[in-house]
């Protein structure tokens, strides 16, 4: 077995470990990454757990020792989540910056659509039985956010001259879009949550490094050209967007 692979596979590893701090008992999910020069900890917004990061040679009991030196961290950053609002009947959630209330139309034919009532309320009906809202919901708002983020990052590569190669959607906690210099550009599917010109602006954002591959103002300045809601947008993500990763998660 290679020198490299002994380094990382640890077969009997657990993959979690308890961290106490008062009364409070935390599940602290551990992972190796071959680049890491320290343990770190960051917390995942959407799974609503906290993850230790681990160098390849570090042992779990100083991984252990290094999260409950930082339980009180730990304990704070989890409280301050914004509450869970699962894909269930009657729970309210943006379409595109626009409340709606999820509604389950048993019975009816279809799998989910969007109606207003007389009232103007907005609402997001789901087919079929109601164990499978939280699925359909998802299917649908991933379904809407590709649609969306397909359209405009092909409408800036228009503008640039550029080639878009593939749209990947995913539920990414750290950053909400990223570009390869292949021309891969993968998204998260919470942007259709957002209201439009957010979501615009991450399309032109990740499209515009297939110009410029960094954060330099050469890069700002491609952006700034093609969206000009980019400081908009920028703002309501620093206001707004830790609350996007409350919606499809359970209590």
């Amino acid at each position: 077995m290679a020198f490299r692979a002994l380094l990382y596979r640890r077969p009997t590893e657990p993959s979690t470990i308890a961290v106490k701090f008062g009364s409070q008992i935390f599940a602290i999910r551990l992972r190796r990454h071959r680049r890491a020069r320290r343990y770190t900890l960051r917390i995942h917004p959407s799974d609503r757990e906290a993850i230790l990061t681990m160098p390849p040679r570090g042992t779990i009991a100083d991984a252990r020792d290094f999260a409950q030196r930082h339980g009180g961290w730990i304990a704070a950053r989890l409280g301050r989540l914004p509450k869970a609002a699962p894909f269930q009947h009657g729970v309210v959630i943006p379409l595109r910056g626009v409340l709606h209330k999820i509604v389950h139309r048993a019975g009816e034919r279809g799998t989910v659509w969007t109606e207003i009532r007389d009232s103007g309320e907005r609402i997001l009906c789901v087919a079929g039985g109601p164990e499978y809202t939280d699925r359909r919901v998802h299917d649908f708002l991933k379904r809407e956010a590709r649609r969306d983020l397909q359209k405009a990052s092909e409408a800036y590569a228009a503008q640039l001259g550029v080639k878009v190669k593939r749209i990947s959607i995913r539920d990414q906690s750290s950053r909400w879009g990223s570009c390869t210099s292949a021309g891969s550009l993968s998204f998260s599917w919470r942007l259709i949550l957002a209201p439009s010109y957010v979501l615009d602006y991450l399309a032109a954002h990740e499209v515009a490094h297939l110009v410029e591959m960094n954060h330099s103002a050469r890069f700002w300045k491609v952006v700034g050209r093609i969206c000009p809601q980019t400081e908009r947008a920028k703002t309501w993500l620093d206001v707004h967007g830790n609350d996007l990763h409350r919606y499809g998660v359970e209590e």
